[in-house]
């Protein structure tokens, strides 16, 4: 199964621009740039990332537990997003590091161990990160 998701992005002002998703019932977003470049009116993309990235990685845990019945006390995740120069002095993510902090029944503890051997491989954004994406640009209507 194939799916193509869409989000349209229109420019505010500043470094700001508007998200739109391609479903009616999520709001829009407002994404900029953190100062002193952008206003800080919304997540950066590397902010984004970072969520989107820590989110994929709780649900696919979270699935997982649910499945094998474990009842789960809290699950707080934090991810940090390290960023370094390039050699052309670039900004560029050079490392994501995911912290899961995960409360459990003491009785649930041992149903555990499979979830935390295949969860990760069912996060369809850490793996397609992980490989690398193909990203195809065009420029229109100049």
């Amino acid at each position: 199964m194939s799916e193509s998701i869409v989000t349209k992005l229109s420019f505010v002002e500043g470094y700001s621009f508007k998200v739109e998703f391609d479903l009616k019932e999520i709001p829009t977003l407002i994404v900029d740039e953190a100062k002193p470049i952008g206003e800080g009116l919304g997540p950066s993309p590397t902010r984004l990332l970072s969520a989107s990235i820590g989110h994929c990685l709780s649900s696919s845990l979270l699935y997982c537990l649910r499945r094998a019945k474990v009842n789960i006390k809290g699950l707080e995740t934090t991810v940090k997003a390290d960023t370094e120069r390039n050699e052309k002095g670039r900004l560029r993510i050079k490392n994501i590091d995911v912290k899961v902090h995960l409360v459990l029944d003491e009785k649930d503890k041992p149903k555990v161990n499979s979830c935390l051997e295949v969860f990760e491989d069912y996060c369809t954004l850490t793996q397609s990160v992980r490989k690398g994406i193909e990203v195809n640009v065009s420029i229109a209507d100049i």
